[in-house]
């Protein structure tokens, strides 16, 4: 996707030295666009564990070229295996972690010591290409839910068409993804077919990835949209101000249910009762086949509660400032995703197609993983 005309993706290899990992350190967004080199296994995960890269799928990617960068320093079994442990335990909700370190030790504990670091530079690049074009290929399949909602609205006389407002939680664009997002990745898809869009931004608290990720690279990608507190979802669907909601997710049940970011169970229920249409677009990486009942086996990371006591944003002197906005004497509680029944979504949106969030629905989906 593009930052004012310019194409980048979320991770990509160093191009001069042609090992280190390049990402956007997301932390300093919307203020400032600034690159991380990570060059060692250490600086791999508290780039995931900081939040400097974030997103389901971007998480799995950059696990993937963080082990790359272990086995730069030492090739061996008990090595390789302790650096993929270490990864593991960096995020416990998103599935993309565990899924692309698995398909990593794969491939690699069948190769030899000293071909290791070449072939999992090889296997990580190979599962950024394929988010690449999952994402498309989600986009693609979003992509008519999009024209339908603007036919409908289409006038009947000469006057514009209103835009379709659709209406996302957290941010499931581009950066959280290698490029073109899941939940996004229709409405960029729309937006350059020429179809008009609106977006409703959550600003998703406590972190504000809708306010500071999703409506930064919307609008640098001229993609018209309008920042909203968390609490005003559930108003502009009564109100008619919401054509469908389409939202990510960083892990999808064998049975449908979607484990978000904090908020988006209270945005389905509100959709539910105003019948707006709710789809979740994940890639099948996402979907978990061990797991049936997300609300009792999905676990819920628990962030440190200063992400909820505090907030992030530019001070009049124009620099980035953090201040508390509670009690010093008032505890805080920060689980930072819920689980969204499968009753509650219209359906999911996959690299393979749409499908009904069910059993039923995902096994006719994905016969040869399910």
């Amino acid at each position: 996707m593009k930052i004012d005309g310019t194409p980048y993706r979320a991770v990509w290899v160093d191009e001069g030295d042609r090992w280190s990992v390049r990402v956007i350190d997301q932390t300093k967004l919307p203020w400032s666009l600034d690159f991380l080199r990570l060059t060692t296994l250490r600086q791999a995960t508290h780039a995931i564990t900081s939040m400097q890269i974030r997103g389901a799928p971007l998480i799995g990617v950059v696990a993937a070229y963080g082990l790359a960068l272990a086995l730069r320093d030492d090739p061996g079994t008990d090595a390789m295996e302790r650096a993929a442990a270490q990864l593991a335990g960096t995020r416990p909700t998103a599935i993309n972690l565990r899924w692309a370190l698995d398909r990593m030790l794969t491939r690699l504990r069948n190769t030899a010591a000293g071909q290791r670091a070449a072939a999992a530079y090889a296997e990580a690049a190979a599962i950024a290409e394929e988010d690449v074009e999952q994402n498309a290929a989600i986009g693609r399949h979003g992509l008519p839910l999009i024209q339908q909602a603007a036919e409908a609205k289409a006038p009947s006389g000469p006057q514009a068409s209103q835009p379709v407002n659709i209406l996302t939680h957290c941010n499931a664009g581009w950066l959280a993804t290698v490029d073109w997002g899941t939940a996004l990745a229709p409405i960029y898809m729309a937006h350059n077919a020429g179809v008009p869009v609106h977006v409703w931004v959550d600003e998703t608290r406590p972190r504000n990835q809708g306010a500071a990720l999703t409506a930064w690279e919307l609008g640098k990608h001229g993609v018209p949209h309008t920042v909203i507190s968390d609490n005003a979802g559930g108003h502009l669907m009564q109100h008619g101000q919401v054509d469908l909601a389409i939202v990510g997710a960083d892990r999808v049940t064998r049975t449908g249910d979607a484990a978000n970011k904090i908020g988006t169970y209270l945005k389905a229920l509100a959709a539910h009762d105003n019948k707006v249409p709710f789809w979740v677009a994940v890639p099948s990486s996402t979907i978990d086949w061990t797991v049936s009942d997300g609300v009792r086996e999905i676990p819920i990371e628990e962030r440190d509660a200063t992400e909820v006591t505090t907030v992030t944003g530019r001070g009049t002197d124009g620099r980035p400032a953090t201040v508390r906005v509670t009690p010093t004497s008032s505890p805080a509680a920060n689980p930072a995703f819920d689980v969204t029944p499968a009753r509650l979504l219209t359906g999911l949106i996959t690299e393979r197609g749409r499908c009904e969030a069910t059993a039923e629905g995902l096994q006719a989906m994905f016969r040869d993983r399910a």
